[in-house]
């Protein structure tokens, strides 16, 4: 007993007929003739009479129909199920992202793929950077999007992409340094400034190339990502250089009402972004979709800013490219 020989007994219990039964499969009488004789031979009954040109099917062929029925509806929603997840249209998905794209850009991004396919299942959390790397590590994600570190001490079970662009000066409107088309950081020398928490690696690249050109570092705003010091660039309180993915968020939000003017650097200060992929947990198509649908959409916001983008792998990442 065989699957074509089961597809066969279903659509003549349907049709009664051997030759609708052909065209209806697309097959010859005889092979559709042969298929029917091997499954009574193989079940050791005949399932049919032969009334002229009809058959009709012994009490045992009913039983053997709703079998039958119920493996081939089962067989063809296993089918349809594999095509969902072969072409990333079903399936679920766990990521992590850190706390600024978690905001808008990415569940943004997420809504309009998935779309309001029900096949689909997301799982979204906001972790720090440092969280995402640990929850990439012990495989409990499909990918993660942090701000790229480069791991302590044993080689990290995951893969990185890693994604580099322009940083921008954020500053009032009403502010003196807004007349410039481009800035440096001596111009920044003791001004208030906003930024991230002290530990951060960027924050420390900043204080690095303050004391690079002797200036003098003076924070007076700290928050966990960059979106929250937007209102306090508005408002006059501080300055903030921040990383092209806030600036694309704020041209989308106008969180400062046309308030903050982002300004780029003589000298370009380089933000990396990391796409990261667990070494043990293989993707599931939707996964590696979803994941190349989000680089591509982080380079598209980052040029529209003029951000100056570019992906590398980590085999580049030492070399000092960008």
């Amino acid at each position: 007993m065989n699957l074509t020989q089961l597809t066969v007994f279903r659509e003549v219990m349907e049709t009664g007929s051997i030759s609708q039964t052909a065209k209806k499969l697309n097959r010859t009488q005889p092979a559709i003739s042969l298929a029917l004789k091997n499954l009574e031979k193989t079940l050791g009954l005949p399932l049919f009479e032969r009334k002229g040109r009809r058959l009709v099917p012994v009490p045992e062929a009913h039983y053997l129909l709703a079998e039958t029925t119920g493996i081939l509806d089962r067989l063809a929603a296993i089918s349809s199920t594999m095509e969902g997840l072969i072409k990333g249209h079903s399936g679920s998905l766990n990521i992590a992202t850190m706390p600024g794209p978690s905001a808008f850009l990415f569940p943004r991004y997420i809504s309009q793929s998935v779309g309001e396919n029900p096949e689909i299942r997301i799982t979204l959390s906001t972790r720090s950077s440092p969280q995402i790397m640990e929850l990439a590590g012990t495989q409990n994600i499909d990918f993660g999007f942090a701000d790229f570190e480069h791991s302590d001490g044993k080689k990290p079970q995951y893969s990185t992409e890693l994604i580099r662009a322009d940083c921008f000066c954020a500053v009032d409107r009403d502010s003196p340094l807004a007349s410039h088309k481009k800035i440096n950081v001596s111009d920044l020398d003791g001004c208030p400034m906003g930024g991230l928490h002290p530990t951060h690696p960027f924050q420390r690249k900043i204080r690095q190339e303050f004391e690079d050109v002797s200036a003098d570092y003076n924070p007076t705003v700290t928050c966990q990502y960059f979106l929250p010091l937007i209102p306090f660039v508005s408002s006059g309180q501080c300055y903030s250089i921040v990383d092209p993915l806030t600036v694309a968020t704020e041209r989308e939000l106008n969180l400062s009402n046309g308030k903050v003017a982002f300004l780029p650097f003589e000298k370009p200060l380089r933000y990396e972004y990391a796409l990261l992929e667990p070494d043990h947990r293989p993707p599931s198509q939707l996964a590696l979709k979803i994941k190349a649908g989000w680089k591509a959409e982080v380079l598209a916001r980052l040029e529209s800013v003029k951000a100056n983008p570019h992906a590398i792998g980590m085999d580049q990442a030492g070399s000092g490219q960008s």
